[in-house]
């Protein structure tokens, strides 16, 4: 595990890169244990100085960023902070990103969204993947009905309202599935259209339908 020593001397060797993120170059034979100790010590500390760092990496790093990455996301216990970094990464579009979505970390990401009970991770999830989808290269659109189901199941979960979830969550959970309604719809329209029409003409389906797809209706017009 990463000290707080050592990452503070990393930061203070990489500091002046900050404001130039093309000269930050980690050393080739042990680049791997340094990105490996800098999204440890941000699984620990949330550091914003780490954020900075890892965004300015050459594209060449990432390959061990993403596996680093994608342990976070399999491990219970630092699957959130693993989605908050990388949301922060992402949104700060580092040359690398479009590697994601050719990774195991993409895969990853939509099995969370897919079976993960924990409202605040589905929330940063969600997050994370509508921020993601238009960066993706069309290697990544492979995964296209996996988005949709995604799309399905957080509707669903979101509609039978679990009780032991705080309506303040919920409010924002509803906000990420609108939103990435209006993604897949703005990106995919035809496929989303029957994807969705197919959905939810299923009798178990309706409900949610009525309730959550509904109120984004007039985007479509009579088209569901």
């Amino acid at each position: 595990p990463a000290t707080q020593a050592s990452v503070a001397l990393l930061i203070i060797h990489f500091s002046d890169s900050f404001q130039h993120p093309s000269l930050v170059s980690l050393p080739s034979d042990r680049g791997g244990a340094v990105l490996s100790s800098l999204v440890e010590y941000y699984l620990d500390s949330s550091s914003s100085q780490v954020v900075l760092l890892l965004s300015s990496i050459r594209e060449s790093h990432h390959k061990p960023l993403l596996e680093k990455l994608n342990e976070s996301l399999n491990r219970p216990g630092s699957r959130l902070a693993g989605l908050t970094l990388l949301g922060h990464l992402i949104r700060n579009q580092p040359p690398w990103v479009h590697h994601v979505s050719r990774s195991a970390l993409l895969p990853s990401l939509l099995r969370c969204l897919k079976t993960e009970t924990d409202v605040v991770v589905l929330i940063t999830g969600v997050l994370v993947l509508i921020t993601l989808l238009p960066m993706m290269p069309q290697a990544g659109k492979q995964h296209i009905y996996d988005f949709f189901d995604v799309f399905g199941r957080l509707v669903s979960w979101s509609h039978k309202n679990p009780g032991h979830v705080p309506v303040e969550h919920l409010v924002h959970l509803h906000a990420g599935v609108y939103s990435l309604f209006h993604r897949l719809y703005g990106m995919f329209p035809c496929n989303f259209i029957s994807y969705l029409r197919l959905h939810y003409s299923m009798k178990e389906n309706l409900e949610s339908f009525q309730e959550v797809v509904k109120e984004e209706r007039n985007v479509f017009s009579d088209l569901l």
